[in-house]
């Protein structure tokens, strides 16, 4: 590590002894890392705040005295920190864990497997990675009871859509806002739309409900196999890669459980060259906020193709990595903020040859 540069600092709040212990051993094998403090409950660590300083806390969901959502939710009012919740891989915690995602929580990590002869290694360098990505992010004040209203309703256009393009997202740390405030406005009549978010098995399904029930789109969790449909978002299953394929003439889903790509299953480069050799001049790309470089090269390979591809500018951005890259290897035409590109899609949609 840089002399020079400060290390993370990092709180971890968790009720769990076993799960403390974990956490602070990971993060205090990183070079680029320190463990401000640990607390039992939120309200250890509301003091354990008023005597450290951290730049990011892992926050459990379900703790005594007061559950991690109170807890975040006075946070974001008091004291705005990113907050990288730790979640169980049950249907209840992905429910709770989204909540979370609204009330500003900017990104979240399973448990890991306690079981005998599992290793932590690979779970270490997840911790690792949404921790840098969380230090880099961009945390504002929340309302002191956030209202999530779906974003203004755009007018379905007098020209009809055309039906056989793609629309092909990638989303990563901060992608689950983003992706909301995306669909939430566009009418029914859009193009379909493929969408690698990097989520972990067991939460894709709720995310996907979550997203239909504000959308006037129907967004579902991608099955194999799907001929694609019109007014359709399709969202990549937890540890699966999807992938767009040209069968009969006609465009339908595959979903894959091929070796991950630049560390992700689903990966968005994996999503976007399927893409550019199923559809090319035909689709359209979108890259949201992410750490990383995923979806870069194979953004820049929709492009030379003939693809349509917008990126999400800085500002907007939770984390600004994957944009960031993307425009930096030549592979996007537009940079937007994001309350702007959900009118631009449908633009896009009608002006594509």
């Amino acid at each position: 590590m840089n002399p020079t540069v400060a290390p993370i600092r990092v709180l971890v709040v968790d009720d769990s002894a076993v799960m403390r212990g974990i956490m602070s051993r990971i993060i205090e094998s990183q070079a680029d890392m320190k463990l401000a403090a640990v607390a039992s409950d939120p309200v250890v660590a509301i003091e354990r705040l008023r005597t450290c300083d951290p730049d990011v806390i892992t926050l459990d969901v379900e703790m005594p005295r007061m559950d991690g959502l109170a807890f975040l939710g006075k946070l974001m009012q008091w004291r705005p920190l990113p907050v990288v919740m730790v979640s169980s891989l049950t249907a209840r915690g992905a429910e709770t864990t989204l909540r979370a995602l609204e009330l500003g929580a900017v990104d979240f990590m399973t448990k890991p497997e306690l079981g005998a002869g599992a290793s932590l290694d690979a779970y270490a360098e997840q911790v690792a990675e949404k921790l840098r990505a969380a230090a880099a992010a961009r945390v504002t004040r929340r309302a002191a009871r956030p209202a999530m209203p779906a974003p203004r309703r755009l007018a379905r256009p007098a020209t009809p859509l055309a039906f056989d393009r793609v629309i092909a997202i990638g989303a990563s740390t901060g992608g689950v806002e983003a992706l909301r405030a995306v669909l939430a406005p566009l009418p029914s009549t859009m193009p379909p739309m493929l969408i690698a978010q990097h989520m972990p098995a067991g939460f894709t399904r709720s995310f996907a409900q979550r997203l239909d029930a504000a959308c006037e789109v129907r967004v579902k969790e991608a099955e194999d196999g799907e001929p694609l449909q019109s007014g359709h978002a399709y969202i990549a299953p937890g540890g699966m890669h999807l992938t767009l394929a040209r069968k009969s003439g006609g465009l339908q889903t595959r979903l894959s459980a091929e070796p991950p790509v630049n560390r992700h299953r689903p990966s968005v480069d994996v999503l976007f060259r399927s893409v550019a050799l199923a559809a090319g001049e035909r689709s359209i790309g979108l890259m949201l906020s992410g750490m990383g470089a995923d979806g870069a090269e194979a953004m820049l390979e929709l492009r030379l193709r003939g693809a349509r591809n917008i990126a999400q500018d800085e500002a907007s951005c939770v984390v600004f990595g994957m944009p960031k890259q993307a425009i930096a290897r030549g592979g996007v035409h537009e940079v937007l903020p994001l309350d702007a590109i959900a009118r631009r899609l449908v633009e896009l949609s009608l002006a594509i040859g």
